[in-house]
């Protein structure tokens, strides 16, 4: 460790301002709470036992017990009582003798953090009484037997979500009495979208298990013409995983008086998942070096993600979009805020939020990478989290963006959202938070210029339909793909569209015009190309096709690059680009395999630029495409019976397509509820041979489990395998 590293860890001296204590935001530390907290002096004679005493307590916290079956919380591989806000729970306190209501008082007490006070929900005394009203602290009893009683509690609707220490208190004339500090009476309280008075509400049973308890997903990935999809693995109640959510509350400091508000947990959450400027979780790379890391393709799920940065307190080497979205997701289901991963095809890095890609064109037509700053994704993945905006006018609760991925800084740190989907659809970008930036992704025009030798800047074309053409989740209930563009814009060209734009516009969103500009379109000739779908390490060709409509007889200058998607910030590797003059509409590009396998990274994707320079005219034609190749699949088999608690055996398969040995290969295999990820690696897979790996497991849970398995290595990336498997009950 190099000495700047241990002085950043060094405590800070706390900002207190004029508060009378501390800020409070780690769950993880206690105050020591007095046994026995005497009103002044106690006569000698005083004896403890002679008064009621707390024996034992009951929490009713096995996975099949009642609590934790109630709130929806038995999946949780966690010993202690996990409860939902806003709904009752029971306990049971067996006390040295019977209780005498007439004579006895004793109240629970909860408490969070190291400087617990009422007033900010860091301790809450909970009076026994006669009735439980909805959403509120309360307690009532609920049966006597011999020396115990049973208890319903209620906890509030809006309380702090995290883990509580519980004590119960006594009455006694000379003082107060407690329980010691027991920490298998730890309460874990989440949010609760069962609960019409939780902020996180969804009235949906079907949502609410998709949203909320399903713990592996669909990534949709590839381009809008060829859409590929993955699993990903949240494992939201894998063992240990629900403590390294809330650790990382305490490592964004927020405020435990602010955890019960999902606003304010979204915000610092998006903030903290990558590691731009706070030592978050992830590591972002864009530049195929993942040295000392994990790359971001090889990953199956966000279990190894967090349970490293728990551990470690370092980032995680190696995420890209879609690993970021995947462990944001799990984030917040675990703490149950219902959450989906959305995939925007198309979607626009716009640096500047003037709503325009600026593509720069220099004098031959090809695109000037110097000048060109904005970039399109063919795809990128953020998180919707479901909540009430009480900050926000009515109508604009729902679904919110959320997006940990580091692309520009809100606030003064790489984060975004949660911005309104509601909000963004009807160009009310004036909304809080980062509803400009997520508007721009889905909504930019490009716009392909070139400056003449006098200065002037010529448009040469303006395309308004390009960016965010199609976003997509993945479906309730089932694997399939569900279009939720509706959700993000209306139908391009129509009223309610120019009307949303001309809001957005009024709200402060710089739309560029072409007033100062030349912009001339060549209308009578249209281009547009084709690419063939390939197998990765096959030749294959691009086509392109020119409509002549006028009666006009035209030459064009023609520039095909096309770059392989590298980078994030928009740099691509040129890889060909050549001259010719067609006398036909259509001629036929070959891309050989030799000219793009050495260089070809994590995608097996391709971002193609055709410009023509139409040379009676002088005008450019411009068009751009993304094309992802075919990469082979995993298989994966089980044999023998699959039983909760027996041993069963799982084989991943593969067979080297490519023209080469393949070296270093690393195979990851995870399945939650089946088996914790395992991971083995191959020094060698020769060319056309197949690599078999057998590993044996203990399924935990029965039902409908996913097996994901991923190869990884240098020359290839992003191959994965899946298996649904039944698992039967013991």
């Amino acid at each position: 460790m190099s000495e700047t590293t241990n002085t950043n860890e060094e405590k800070k001296p706390p900002l207190n301002g004029r508060r009378a204590l501390p800020s409070s935001s780690s769950n993880d530390e206690e105050n020591e709470v007095p046994e026995m907290e005497a009103f002044g002096l106690v006569p000698r004679g005083f004896n403890p036992k002679d008064y009621l005493r707390v024996v034992d307590i009951h929490m009713f916290k096995d996975p099949q017990e009642i609590n934790k079956q109630e709130h929806h919380t038995d999946k949780y591989y966690n010993p202690k009582l996990i409860v939902r806000r806003g709904q009752h729970f029971q306990i049971q306190i067996d006390f040295n003798r019977p209780y005498k209501p007439e004579t006895d008082q004793f109240w629970l007490e909860y408490l969070i953090g190291r400087y617990p006070q009422q007033n900010k929900g860091t301790y809450i005394p909970v009076l026994v009484g006669d009735v439980l009203k909805p959403g509120e602290w309360g307690a009532k009893i609920t049966h006597k037997e011999n020396n115990s009683i049973r208890l319903s509690v209620m906890s509030s609707a809006t309380c702090i979500v995290g883990k509580f220490r519980l004590y119960v208190a006594v009455w006694t004339p000379f003082g107060i009495l407690r329980t010691h500090r027991n920490s298998a009476t730890d309460t874990y309280i989440l949010f609760n979208p069962w609960c019409q008075q939780d902020a996180v509400y969804l009235d949906d049973e079907k949502e609410r298990e998709e949203y909320v308890l399903n713990d592996v997903g669909i990534v949709f990935h590839g381009n809008i013409d060829d859409i590929k999809f993955r699993s990903w693995s949240y494992g939201q109640f894998e063992e240990n995983i629900l403590d390294a959510c809330l650790f990382l509350m305490d490592k964004a400091e927020l405020e435990l008086s602010g955890r019960g508000n999902p606003i304010k947990i979204c915000r610092v959450a998006s903030a903290v998942i990558n590691s731009r400027d706070d030592n978050g979780v992830i590591a972002g790379s864009w530049d195929n070096t993942y040295t000392y890391g994990v790359a971001p393709s090889a990953w199956t799920g966000s279990v190894d993600i967090l349970l490293e940065y728990y551990s470690s307190k370092q980032p995680v080497r190696y995420g890209q979009c879609w690993v970021f979205a995947g462990v944001f997701n799990t984030f917040l289901r675990c703490l149950g805020i219902p959450a989906r991963l959305i995939t925007n095809y198309s979607s626009a890095h716009d640096n500047n939020a003037n709503l325009v890609l600026d593509f720069f064109l220099d004098d031959e037509g090809k695109v000037d990478t110097k000048l060109t700053k904005d970039s399109i994704w063919n795809y990128h993945c953020w998180n919707e989290a479901w909540m009430t905006r009480p900050d926000l006018p009515v109508g604009f609760g729902g679904w919110q963006v959320v997006d940990g991925t580091p692309q520009e800084t809100s606030d003064g740190m790489y984060r975004c959202g949660p911005a309104s989907v509601q909000a963004i659809k009807h160009g009310h970008v004036c909304f809080p938070f980062d509803a400009p930036f997520v508007y721009a992704e889905v909504n930019s025009d490009i716009v392909y210029s070139r400056r003449e030798k006098n200065g002037i800047q010529v448009i040469e074309k303006i395309d308004t339909t390009h960016v965010g053409q199609l976003i997509v989740t993945k479906e309730v209930g089932g694997d399939g793909m569900v279009e939720i563009t509706e959700e993000y814009k209306f139908q391009e060209g129509s009223q309610e569209e120019r009307l949303a734009l001309e809001t957005a516009v009024m709200y402060g969103i710089k739309k560029q015009t072409t007033r100062d500009t030349m912009y001339q379109p060549q209308t009578d000739v249209d281009m547009d190309f084709q690419v063939q779908k390939a197998v990765l390490g096959s030749d294959f060709k691009v086509t392109i096709n020119f409509r002549n409509k006028s009666r006009n007889y035209y030459t064009a200058t023609t520039y095909l690059s096309g770059n392989i998607v590298v980078s994030f910030t928009g740099t691509k590797r040129c890889l060909f680009s050549f001259l010719f003059l067609p006398s036909a509409s259509a001629f036929d590009v070959v891309i050989k395999s030799s000219d793009y396998l050495n260089d070809l990274l994590d995608q097996a994707s391709f971002h193609f630029f055709v410009t023509a320079r139409i040379n009676e005219t002088g005008k450019i034609l411009a068009i751009q495409k993304a094309t992802v190749l075919e990469i082979p699949t995993l298989r994966i088999k089980t044999r023998g019976e699959m039983i909760a608690g027996k041993e069963m055996s799982v084989t991943v398969e593969f067979t080297n397509p490519l023209k080469q040995t393949l070296e270093n290969v690393t195979l990851r295999l995870e399945g939650p509820g089946v088996l914790r990820t395992v991971k083995n690696e191959f020094r060698q897979i020769p060319m056309n041979s197949t690599l078999t790996w057998e590993v044996k497991c203990i399924p935990k849970r029965p039902g409908l489990r996913k097996l994901i398995a991923s190869l990884n290595c240098d020359a290839l990336r992003h191959v994965y395998g899946e298996l649904n498997v039944q698992i039967q009950k013991p």
